[in-house]
C-alpha cells in the first residue's frame, strides 16, 4: 500500500494541479518542499567555497577570508561565473546539436520545413548559394565554425546577427565573444582555485558567456529550429493534463532538443507504426508536451497535428502528469527532466528512454541519438514503447484529469508570426504604444520554482499586476506553462487586463499574454526587441521594455539574466542568486551596470511590489522617448 501523502504539499497558482498532487498516493517535487525548507545562510549568499582540500570555507564577519586569503567578493562572484559558464555549455551543447542536425540533414537532402527562415539566415550570414540544400549546410557550417572558434579569436556572427548599437557596446567594454565553447572553457578556468580575484572582473566576464549564451543557444538555435521543423503558426490549441488521451499510447517529451527526435516523430504517424498501436489496442501514437521541449513542439503545432496532443504543463507538473497512469513512455534529451519522475516511472511500469547521455537517467535506457541510422533506431523506440504500453495498461490505475487546463490557449506566437499577424510591420504594436494604449512590454520569463510563494505563484500573479496596468506580457519558458495552464493565454483573459489593454485584445480577440514557446525563445523576444528598437531609431535601454525572471531556477537561467543585462534592460528576480555575500557583486549587478550596458536587476518577492517598480521604468522609459 502507497503512503498517503494528504494535503502536505506546496502551494501552485494552478488551484486545480494543486489539488490534484495533493490527492496523489506518491511523492513528488511538491511533498518534498517541506523537507528541504531549512536553507545553508552560507550558500544562501555565496559564502561558501569548496574548491579545495583547505575547505569548505565559510565567510562570516569574524573570519573574513577563506584559508587562502579568498574574501566575500572573490567566492561570491567565482561561484556565480562558475554557475554562468555551466549554464551557457547547457545552451551551446543545445545549439551544436541543433546546427549538426541541420547540416546533416542537408547533405541528405532530407526535408527543410522552414525555407524562409533559410532564407532570412542565408541573407544574415551572405551565404549566396542557390541550392536549398546547399545553403542549408552552409549556414549550419557557419554556426559550428563560429562555436569551435578558439576564445581569443572573435566570433564572426555576432556583429551579422546582434543589435549594431549594442555590438558597439559590447565592443567598448571588451566583452565581445571569441568562439562560443571556448568562452565555456575559458569562464571555467577562470574561477578555479587560486586563479581570478577580481570580481569586478569576473562578473564582466559573465556579461560576455550571456552575449555568446543569447545570440548563439537562444536567437540562432530557434532560427535553425526554424529551418528544419517548421515557422511556428498563430493557432489556438488545448492546454493541461486534458491533452492525455488515454486510447493512444502516449509518450511524454522532455528537453530541450526538438530536433533530436524529429524523425521519430514523423515516424509516429506512419501506417506501419498506425498498426503496430492498433494490434496492442490503441489508436495510434500521441506525443505529449512537457517543459520546453514540448513548448517547442506546441509553438509549431501546426504542423505536427496528427502526432501532438498538446502541451500538458511545466517541469513541476511533469509528475502529476505521470501520476495520470496514461503516459507510456518517457522521451527525455536534455534538463528539465526532474529526478523525481524515476520512481514514479518505476512504479507505473512507465519506459524511460534518453537520447543524449547529457541527461541520463538512472533508470532509464540510453538511446544514443543516431542521425545515419534514424529509421532503424526509430523503430527500436516504437517496439520497445509498444512492450511498456502491453506490459502496463490493465495493470495500472488511471488517475485521469480531463477538466484541468483550457481548450483555447492562444499559441505559435513569435517574432514573424506576431509580425504577420499584425500586418507584417511593427507599427501597429508601436502606435499602440505611442498612444499608450498598451503601456509598455514585459517579458515574463524563464522557469518554475517551487519556493518564490510556491508553483507559479509568484509568476502568475506578477503577470496578473502587469496586465492590469496595461502592461502586455510575452512570455518564454517553464514559466509559459504555468501561466497558460492558469488561463491568461485564452481570450477571456481580456478581462483581468487594464482598461486600454483590454479593449486592444478584445478588438483583436487575443489574450494580454503571448506565449512564445520554450526558454530558448527568450531569443525571439530579443528580435522583437531589436526590430522595434530599430524602426523607432533608439537602442535597447531606451524602450518601454523590462523583464523578468520572477521563478528563476536553474543556472542556465543565470546565463540568460547575463544576456538580458547584456541587451541594457531591466530584469527583475523573485529571489536573488547567490551573491548577497558580495557587496561588491551587489553594487555591480543592481546599480553600476546601468552605466556599463543600461540594465539593472531587481530583486522582489512580492507581486504587486514588483509590479510597481516595473511600471515606474516603463513610464520612465516612455517619458525619455517623449510618449
Amino acid at each position: 500500500m502507497n503512503q498517503c501523502y494528504g494535503c502536505d504539499t506546496c502551494k501552485s497558482a494552478d488551484k486545480p494541479l494543486e489539488g490534484f498532487i495533493q490527492s496523489l498516493p506518491m511523492e513528488t517535487s511538491h511533498h518534498r518542499v517541506d523537507g528541504q525548507s531549512t536553507k545553508c545562510a552560507f550558500g544562501l549568499q555565496g559564502v561558501c567555497c569548496r574548491l579545495c582540500s583547505n575547505g569548505p570555507c565559510r565567510i562570516t564577519p569574524e573570519a573574513p577570508r577563506g584559508i587562502c586569503g579568498a574574501n566575500a567578493d572573490t567566492i561570491v562572484t567565482r561561484n556565480l561565473l562558475r554557475a554562468v559558464a555551466s549554464g551557457s555549455g547547457c545552451y551551446i551543447h543545445v545549439v551544436e546539436n541543433t546546427a549538426l542536425n541541420l547540416k546533416k540533414t542537408a547533405q541528405a537532402r532530407g526535408e527543410l520545413k522552414g525555407m524562409e527562415s533559410l532564407a532570412h539566415l542565408a541573407e544574415l550570414f551572405g551565404i549566396t548559394e542557390e541550392d536549398d540544400y546547399v545553403k542549408a549546410e552552409k549556414v549550419a557550417d557557419a554556426v559550428l565554425d563560429d562555436l569551435y572558434r578558439p576564445e581569443y579569436v572573435p566570433a564572426e556572427l555576432i556583429e551579422k546577427v546582434a543589435y549594431a548599437p549594442r555590438v558597439k557596446r559590447w565592443k567598448e567594454l571588451g566583452i565581445m565573444p571569441g568562439g562560443g565553447k571556448a568562452e565555456v572553457f575559458k569562464g571555467v578556468v577562470k574561477c578555479s582555485t587560486n586563479l581570478s580575484s577580481d570580481p569586478v572582473d569576473m562578473l564582466v566576464n559573465c556579461l560576455k558567456l550571456g552575449i555568446s549564451t543569447g545570440v548563439y543557444g537562444l536567437t540562432l538555435t530557434n532560427l535553425l529550429n526554424d529551418v528544419l521543423l517548421g515557422q511556428p503558426k498563430i493557432r489556438m490549441a488545448p492546454v493541461g493534463l486534458r491533452v492525455i488521451d488515454p486510447d493512444y499510447i502516449n509518450i511524454m517529451i522532455t528537453g530541450h532538443q526538438h530536433t533530436i527526435f524529429v524523425d521519430l516523430q514523423e515516424r509516429l504517424i506512419s501506417e506501419e507504426a498506425k498498426k503496430k498501436a492498433q494490434a496492442a489496442g490503441a489508436k495510434g501514437f500521441k506525443l505529449v508536451g512537457c517543459t520546453c521541449v514540448g513548448q517547442d513542439l506546441q509553438l509549431r503545432g501546426a504542423h505536427y497535428t496528427e502526432v501532438f496532443d498538446g502541451h500538458a504543463g511545466n517541469n513541476y507538473t511533469s509528475e502529476a502528469i505521470l501520476a495520470t497512469g496514461a503516459i507510456d513512455a518517457v522521451l527525455s534529451e536534455f534538463n528539465c527532466t526532474l529526478p523525481g519522475i524515476e520512481p514514479i516511472c518505476d512504479e507505473l511500469k512507465i519506459k524511460q528512454i534518453c537520447l543524449d547521455d547529457v541527461a541520463k537517467k538512472a533508470n532509464a535506457e540510453y538511446i544514443p541519438f543516431d542521425f545515419e541510422n534514424r529509421e532503424a533506431q526509430g523503430e527500436l523506440i516504437i517496439d520497445k514503447i509498444i512492450e511498456a504500453y502491453k506490459e502496463r495498461r490493465g495493470s495500472v490505475e488511471m488517475r485521469l484529469f480531463e477538466d484541468h487546463g483550457y481548450e483555447d490557449t492562444l499559441t505559435g506566437v513569435s517574432e514573424g508570426s506576431l509580425k504577420e499577424f499584425l500586418g507584417g510591420s511593427w507599427k501597429p504594436l508601436i502606435d499602440l504604444i505611442v498612444s499608450g494604449d498598451i503601456k509598455g512590454i514585459a517579458g515574463v520569463v524563464g522557469c518554475s520554482n517551487l519556493t518564490a510563494g510556491g508553483h507559479d505563484v509568484l509568476t502568475v500573479d506578477l503577470t496578473k499586476e502587469l496586465i492590469a496596468r496595461d502592461i502586455i506580457v510575452l512570455t518564454a519558458g517553464c514559466s509559459s506553462g504555468g501561466i497558460e495552464n492558469c488561463g491568461l493565454m485564452t481570450p477571456e483573459a481580456a478581462k483581468l487586463a487594464g482598461p486600454k489593454l483590454r479593449a486592444v485584445c478584445e478588438k483583436l480577440n487575443i489574450p494580454p499574454v503571448l506565449n512564445f514557446g520554450p526558454c530558448l525563445a527568450i531569443g525571439r523576444l530579443e528580435i522583437v526587441a531589436t526590430e522595434i528598437a530599430a524602426e523607432l531609431g533608439v537602442d535597447l535601454p531606451q524602450l518601454p521594455l523590462v523583464l523578468s525572471a520572477a521563478q528563476w531556477l536553474e543556472e542556465q537561467a543565470l546565463a540568460d539574466g547575463c544576456f538580458g543585462l547584456a541587451l541594457g534592460l531591466p530584469l527583475h528576480l523573485g529571489q536573488p542568486p547567490f551573491v548577497t555575500g558580495s557587496p561588491v557583486a551587489v553594487k555591480v549587478l543592481t546599480e553600476d551596470m546601468k552605466s556599463l550596458t543600461g540594465g539593472q536587476v531587481i530583486i522582489n518577492d512580492d507581486a504587486k511590489a514588483s509590479a510597481d517598480i516595473l511600471e515606474k521604468i516603463v513610464l520612465e522609459k516612455r517619458q525619455g522617448l517623449n510618449i
